[in-house]
Parts: structure tokens; C-alpha cells; sequence
């Protein structure tokens, strides 16, 4: 309990009276000061008791006093203490008077009452509050840590702590997902606070920041949790007031407590990504037994139900050198640990491997891991759509300057053709990058049109050079070879359909064919010409090739 005015007042040996203000000795004291400036206020700091004997103030000048009292209330003195006796035989009356217009408390120091005396009770009263801080703080420390080693970790000890601080707790996990929450019904608070959750975890940890805007009516506080580049999770704290010296020992505590908890389960991860490296090796290598013996119980689930295979690579703005270049870590860190926490709270298996550039990752076909990648993918998509989009060198659609994803995923496979799967996985996320879109799943190339895939510069490049004789003698206006072609090529070499499409006759189209021929050097009795030309046709007609 901090010292207030009310016990200086109380404290038997100081004999101090109240001469005004007595509504406002409630107020914490922080320090007491004696000067004799005029205007002590620049050496204020706000919260003392200033002790003054009037030595150069004339205190019984009405306006003097006046300007005086209420510099020193606006500077954030708490009261004032008058030595009686020394300059004064009493309390000058326009002191008072000033004092009670303030509403500034007034105490009468008797004369045999030294400045010192009370400086000194002011000081001890201080020194008790802070070692009653810090004890309860190690007993908070000490209760904490047995939260933290109990069956229940830290479900546990977020419930302690939210009793140290009379209010509430929350953590969150890597991908910013509430994992626990005391009491219960502080999990729906904590999930309001996403927005700010997000770019806290943007931060090097250690890291922090206090919502000051929110929904309710408290003060909260988040902390990062981690010791390396990026935050493994984030503690929230929501009080009715700021955090004095006790709580925040506590919430300190709680903060190396749950640090140190996060930091060994990453520890347990890396060797668990070690085993799912070899896992993964094993299963590309057309050993699904060997696998299965490696995987054991950890990942042995995952391969005895169908499931899907993840190739992953960030794609950079066109500022950036690559396309995937190792400022893309960040983007698939924030999907793996989607995927992780998605499966985490289901339950299920995810193996997750990173490979240079890239993530691989096995999920259970339909599951949660499966679900979280696709919302990944979709917030990716949205976060590129509200920016202004470009045309890279490869053809594909680009976010701007900023950073995405591009997922492939495989069609549900098992172990025995898990080399297969991962070579579907590649040519969907080939087909993602090239269409500029965040995931495109196997199923979707094998339904969809090859014609997508030809919007690249080098394909029309190639296009363009193989088409440029023909539109050069169209331009001389010596024939429409071009359409010709493209009438022809679409009914399949029928002459009478494709000359009645031209309004010409069958033997204009032939002579006209004869000409391709003869400008293009090729035949078109060879079915590779035809593909050719007419792709090159299709290429050069449109943004995809309509």
C-alpha cells in the first residue's frame, strides 16, 4: 500500500495538522523536498510533499502566495508543509487561503518537528512498499513457476497469474491464435485483439506494447515471448489500471516462465524437423517401409490415412533480386506455423520440412493443417489484390514490392506413391507462380485449360517470332494469312467449314494455305507444325489465349 499524506498525519511523532485540503489526503506521497525557491517547480517531478519555512516567499502577500500555490499544484506537488515558528509565528492566512482555492492539503509542521523527521518517515515508508513489492513479487515468481511445471503448464499459470493482477491473461501461439486464456471468458477479449497481436510478432523479441485503443474498458498489455528473430508467441495482460511494482514482477515472471517453455518446445521441434527431413527422404525414395519404421509413433499416423503433399515458396516484389530469395523465410515461417498451430489444436500430425527456398509439408488430407494452409493462401490472395499489380519477367501477376506465397498441393495420395504426390505438388505450385495466384491445388491443372499456362514472355516471344512472316505480308495487304490460319487450324483442316467461316472459296483457302507453306518453310501436314501454330495463335490473341 503506498504511503499517502493521511498516515503522515496518523504517524504519532510527527505531530502534523491539517490546515487545508483535508478531501485530498488519500494521495500517494512519493518523496518529501524541502526548498526555499521561489519557484522550486523545475526541480519537481510530481508526487512530493514540498516542505517550506516561507524563508524568501512572502507569504503574506495575497498575490504572491496565489501565483505560488498554484504553480507548484499544476507542477504535481501533492501538499505543502509549513514550518510554524521559524520565519511565521503561525500559518500566514493568505497561505491558507490560497491552498484551500487550489484544493491543494496545507500541513502545519510544529517547530519541534525537523524537516528532516519527515523526510525520513516518507523515506521508510517508501523503502517497506518496495520490499513488500519485491516479496510478493517472488512469491508471485515462486507460484508461477509451480504453475508452470504442473500437469496443466500453462493453462495454469496464466490462471495464477491473472489472480496475481486481478484481471486477465491470454496466450498466444506463433500464428497469433489464442491458445489459452484465464479466466475463460478472457479468451473472446483476447481474440478482439488480433490486429495488435500481429504487429507485435512483426518485432524482434523481446518486444512490447500497451493497447491503448480498445473495445473494453481495461489496460492492456502485450508482451513477446522468444529470444531469437522472430516472437514464438505473445502474453496478454488486461488490468482495470497500470501495472504497479508487484504485478509487473509477476508479469515479468511469467513472461522468462513462458519463454523459457516456448524456447524447449522449438528445441523439441528441430529434432522433430530432423525427423520428418528423414522421414520425407525416405518416402521420395520409394521406401514408404523404411519410412513408416523411422516415423514411428510421431508421424506414423499421418501415413496411415490419405494425405496431401505442400511445396511452398515465397514470391518477392519486383524490387527484390529473386523471385524466392531468402527475405521469403518470414512468409513461410508464418505458414508453417499456421499449419502447426491448426493441427496443434486438433490434435493431428503435420510434417513440415523446410528445403532451401522452399517448405514442404505433408498434412492429413481434410484436416486442420489442410484447412489453415488454404486460409493462408486466401489471406495472401487478399493482401495482393488490394495492392497495385505488375507484370513480372515471367509473366505472372506480381504484389507490387511487397512479399507472398505460392502453394501447390497434391492430390490425396499414401505412402507408396508419396514421389508422385510431391511431383504434383511442384507442377501446382509451377502453375500458381506463372497464374500469380497464392495456392492452386493438383485437381485444378488437370481440370483446367492448358491455355492459362501460356501467358509467359517466352512463349510469346517464341509466338511472335514464329507468326511475324505472316503478319508482315498481311500488313503489305497481299492476303489474310493469318486469319486463314486460324480459321483453318480451328475446323481441323476441313476446307469447305473454314473457307464458309471466311466467306471465301475452298480454293482460296487452299492457295492461301500453300503460302503459309511457303513463308513458313514448314508443312502443315506435320501434326507438331499445327500444335505449334495454332498455340502460337492462341498465345498472341489475348491476356490467356482467348
Amino acid at each position: 500500500m503506498p504511503h499517502t499524506l493521511a498516515s503522515l498525519v496518523n504517524h504519532t511523532a510527527l505531530k502534523l495538522t491539517v490546515l487545508a485540503g483535508e478531501g485530498h489526503l488519500d494521495v500517494p506521497v512519493r518523496w518529501a523536498h524541502a526548498s526555499e525557491l521561489i519557484d522550486p517547480v523545475p526541480y519537481m517531478e510530481g508526487g512530493e510533499l514540498l516542505l517550506i519555512t516561507a524563508l524568501k516567499l512572502d507569504a503574506e502577500d495575497a498575490e504572491a502566495t496565489r501565483r505560488y500555490v498554484r504553480r507548484v499544484a499544476e507542477a504535481g506537488v501533492v501538499g505543502l508543509g509549513f514550518a510554524v515558528g521559524v520565519n511565521y509565528e503561525g500559518v500566514p492566512q493568505p497561505l491558507v487561503e490560497a491552498a484551500r482555492e487550489q484544493g491543494l492539503p496545507l500541513l502545519g509542521v510544529p517547530r519541534r518537528t525537523p524537516f528532516i523527521a519527515i523526510s525520513k518517515a516518507v523515506s521508510a515508508a517508501v523503502a517497506a512498499d518496495q520490499y513488500r513489492a519485491v516479496t510478493a513479487g517472488f512469491e508471485a515468481q515462486r507460484e508461477l513457476t509451480r504453475a508452470a511445471l504442473s500437469a496443466e503448464g500453462p493453462a495454469e499459470l496464466l490462471a495464477r497469474l491473472a489472480a496475481h493482477l486481478d484481471g486477465w491473461a491470454a496466450l498466444y501461439d506463433a500464428s497469433g491464435a489464442v491458445v489459452a486464456a484465464a479466466p475463460d471468458w478472457a479468451a473472446r477479449r483476447a481474440a478482439r485483439l488480433g490486429d495488435d497481436v500481429g504487429r507485435l510478432r512483426e518485432r524482434p523479441a523481446p518486444a512490447s506494447s500497451v493497447v491503448s485503443d480498445t473495445d473494453g474498458d481495461d489496460r492492456v498489455e502485450l508482451q513477446s515471448l522468444g529470444t531469437g528473430r522472430r516472437a514464438r508467441g505473445v502474453l496478454a495482460v488486461g488490468t482495470a489500471a497500470p501495472l504497479g511494482t508487484a504485478e509487473r514482477y509477476a508479469m515479468h515472471s511469467a513472461v522468462a516462465l513462458l519463454t523459457l517453455t516456448t524456447e524447449r518446445s522449438r528445441a523439441l521441434q528441430d529434432a522433430e524437423q530432423r525427423l520428418g527431413a528423414a522421414v520425407l527422404k525416405m518416402l521420395l525414395a520409394g521406401e514408404p517401409d523404411h519410412a513408416r519404421a523411422v516415423a514411428g509413433r510421431l508421424y506414423g499416423g499421418l501415413l496411415d490415412a490419405p494425405f496431401r503433399m505442400v511445396v511452398a515458396e515465397a514470391v518477392a516484389g519486383e524490387e527484390q533480386a529473386s523471385p524466392a530469395g531468402t527475405g521469403g523465410a518470414g512468409i513461410l515461417d508464418g505458414l508453417a506455423d499456421a499449419m502447426d498451430s491448426a493441427a496443434a489444436r486438433t490434435g493431428e500430425a503435420v510434417l513440415a520440412v523446410p528445403d532451401g527456398c522452399r517448405l514442404i509439408v505433408l498434412v492429413a488430407d481434410g484436416g486442420a493443417a489442410a484447412d489453415a494452409c488454404a486460409a493462408y493462401a486466401a489471406e495472401a490472395d487478399a493482401r495482393a489484390g488490394a495492392r497495385p499489380r505488375s507484370r513480372g519477367r515471367a509473366g505472372r501477376a506480381e504484389a507490387g514490392h511487397g512479399e507472398g506465397v505460392a502453394v501447390g498441393l497434391s492430390a490425396p495420395t499414401g505412402p507408396m506413391a508419396a514421389a508422385n504426390a510431391y511431383r504434383q505438388a511442384e507442377q501446382a505450385l509451377s502453375v500458381a507462380r506463372r497464374r500469380g495466384r497464392a495456392l492452386v491445388e493438383h485437381e485444378d491443372v488437370a481440370a483446367g485449360s492448358v491455355l492459362p499456362l501460356l501467358a509467359d514472355d517466352a512463349v510469346r516471344a517464341f509466338a511472335d517470332g514464329l507468326l511475324r512472316a505472316l503478319r508482315e505480308h498481311d500488313a503489305r495487304g497481299r492476303g489474310d494469312l493469318v486469319a486463314s490460319l486460324r480459321a483453318w487450324l480451328a475446323r481441323h483442316g476441313q476446307w469447305d467449314a473454314a473457307a464458309a467461316d471466311l466467306g471465301v472459296h475452298r480454293h482460296t483457302l487452299r492457295y492461301r494455305m500453300r503460302r503459309v507453306e511457303e513463308i513458313l518453310g514448314r508443312s502443315l501436314d506435320d501434326a507438331d507444325v499445327r500444335m505449334e501454330l495454332w498455340l502460337a495463335l492462341k498465345a498472341t490473341s489475348g491476356p490467356q489465349g482467348e
